[in-house]
């Protein structure tokens, strides 16, 4: 189900004349799904309801769960993701279960050993209300987090409501798409690094595409955002985890977050994580450098203290990517001599990038324009297979 006052099937049939005027006509900031409580207060009256939700969850720069409580509306559980309810955690750090100290509700962590809710933390629970700001990419792991929820949801016969948000990155589509061999909780679905899809398209999509267990379907309602298309440009007000703090580290985020699983810093434990990239061992001929140190982002940075040479990104150049840019990764295996990983493992690398293909791709002298022509074939099925649950026009 789908709250909206335009159907998908309308939005399809628009021609290139309708959808310019259309976006002529949207001059101001999107409203996200929380915002619109007239479209969906009313079906949670009466219930027990379990938020999925971060600190990105807010309704009028109030975070949802206060906004439901002070409607009246029985908010008996909390489910974090990864970075916690609060959004505090490290990145891949355990999150504890407990009590969320300003309303008194229980949160159960869906990060670590459970990413799953169990039918005994679902037990009671009427409708689970998701709202988390996604940022389009496929080894952002909320959208890990959503496909859980949905399946636990969907075997427990409990409705599942996306309030829809914005995608920062929902402007273009592009990477390799995931080889199920390289199938983890950074990858679950066989779509590209950037997926082009508001998290409440996305739902549909594995809905739709039957990727849940056994082919289950999940009783899926999105409240859609008002004035937004793909092409929207979407300032996050909210980091939507700790490490990205920026509209630029946004959107450098899918090209620099290979790196991460090289031995190479992206500038976890420095004011711009996600903004720069460099290495202790990259030429000090390098105008640029910076030393990471632990912070609220990272409490043990890679590199922790060692003074790195490096690559700042300025805005006026990458805050509005059109690509996935692999030129980071090709200047600093050129910088590293071909040894990005100094002997740690490269399973990760892969995971990230979704195939088994790159390093011999790198090796071998490829060029950028060589190696994105090894995907994008499987990116066209894709872009056509996307087509079916846009709920937004390009």
């Amino acid at each position: 189900m789908i709250f909206s006052c335009s159907a998908n099937a309308d939005v399809q049939k628009a021609d290139k004349a309708s959808n310019k005027a259309a976006k002529d006509e949207i001059m101001m900031l999107p409203t996200v799904g929380a915002a619109k409580m007239d479209v969906y207060l009313d079906s949670l009256k009466g219930k027990k309801v379990a938020v999925v939700g971060n600190q990105t969850s807010l309704v009028n720069r109030v975070h949802l769960v206060d906004t439901l409580i002070g409607s009246d509306i029985e908010v008996v559980k909390v489910f974090a993701p990864e970075h916690g309810f609060r959004g505090e955690a490290n990145a891949g750090e355990y999150v504890k279960n407990g009590v969320d100290a300003l309303t008194g509700v229980s949160v159960v962590s869906l990060y670590g050993k459970n990413k799953k809710p169990s039918a005994t933390q679902l037990s009671g629970v009427d409708v689970v209300v998701f709202d988390i700001q996604d940022v389009g990419v496929r080894f952002y792991t909320y959208i890990s987090t959503l496909h859980y929820v949905m399946e636990a949801c969907a075997e427990q016969g409990i409705p599942v409501i996306i309030l829809d948000r914005p995608n920062p990155n929902g402007h273009y589509v592009d990477g390799p798409v995931l080889d199920p061999e390289y199938t983890s909780f950074v990858g679950m679905h066989p779509v590209p690094i950037v997926h082009g899809m508001t998290i409440g398209e996305y739902g549909t999509m594995i809905n739709g595409e039957k990727w849940l267990k056994g082919g289950i379907r999940c009783d899926l309602t999105v409240v859609k955002c008002d004035y937004y298309y793909h092409g929207s440009q979407w300032p996050v007000e909210v980091r939507p985890s700790p490490n990205l703090r920026s509209d630029l580290s946004i959107a450098l985020y899918p090209s620099l977050c290979l790196l991460e699983a090289t031995d190479v810093t992206v500038g976890r434990g420095t004011p711009f994580p996600f903004e720069q990239y460099g290495h202790p061992n990259f030429p000090d001929s390098l105008e640029y450098s910076f030393t990471p140190a632990p912070d609220f982002g990272a409490k043990k940075p890679k590199h922790n203290g060692a003074l790195c040479y490096g690559i700042k990104l300025e805005s006026a150049n990458y805050w509005r990517m059109s690509q996935l840019d692999l030129s980071f990764l090709l200047d600093a295996y050129e910088k590293m001599d071909g040894d990005l990983f100094q002997g740690k493992k490269t399973r990760m690398f892969f995971l990230l990038y979704g195939r088994g293909d790159l390093l011999d791709l790198l090796s071998d002298g490829k060029s950028e324009a060589e190696i994105r022509a090894t995907w994008q074939q499987d990116l066209e099925a894709y872009k056509e297979m996307r087509k079916k649950y846009l709920l937004y026009y390009d």
